[in-house]
């Protein structure tokens, strides 16, 4: 179903309070997908809302409060920072590894990864979001040509296992590609 905005204010509009509550207490926790899954449940079968239109309706909701929304903390990308997580490791870091996931909320994004020589085999050190790499970046952003979330990553992951002088591995740096292989031991 194809609601415009007026449609999709008036809807809103007509939810009991609670509900609206209920959605608004999502969106300002960063919830997308517990806001949609709400709007699905009350709104799928009286008034035929999809999927697409549930996104809609919360993206509706996330422009009204804006700044208000408690946005997860962006992972910091400094050096000084990332050597202090990988310190925190267990074990011998053996190398550090970026690999590329995505989801509906973030889009494309990137794990940077510690490598170790425990049977745990990894610890996360950083989620590269789009907005993570763009602070991160600043200036610089429009110099490389590739993702941002890649520029950002590799400027940081290469920097991080200089400094702890072991190998930096990242199976797709010019793509997104969620399949890319893993280091091989």
């Amino acid at each position: 179903m194809d609601m415009n905005k007026a449609a999709r204010n008036a809807w809103w509009e007509s939810l009991p309070a609670g509900i609206r509550n209920e959605i608004d207490g999502y969106i300002l926790q960063d919830s997308l997908l517990g806001a949609v899954r709400v709007i699905l449940a009350v709104g799928r079968v009286p008034h035929g809302i999809d999927v697409g239109t549930a996104q809609l309706i919360a993206d509706d909701r996330y422009l009204h409060y804006g700044d208000r929304i408690a946005r997860e903390p962006e992972s910091p990308l400094d050096l000084e920072s990332l050597a202090y997580r990988a310190a925190g490791c267990g074990g011998r870091i053996v190398a550090i590894e970026a690999i590329w996931d995505g989801d509906t909320v973030h889009d494309w994004f990137v794990r940077l990864l510690a490598i170790t020589a425990d049977p745990a085999g990894e610890a996360h050190l950083a989620t590269v979001y789009r907005s993570t790499a763009k602070r991160y970046l600043a200036d610089d952003e429009d110099r490389d040509p590739r993702h941002p979330v890649a520029a950002a990553t590799e400027r940081a992951g290469r920097a991080l296992a200089e400094h702890l002088c072991v190998p930096f591995h990242f199976a797709s740096p010019d793509t997104p590609d969620d399949e890319a292989p893993r280091r091989q031991p």
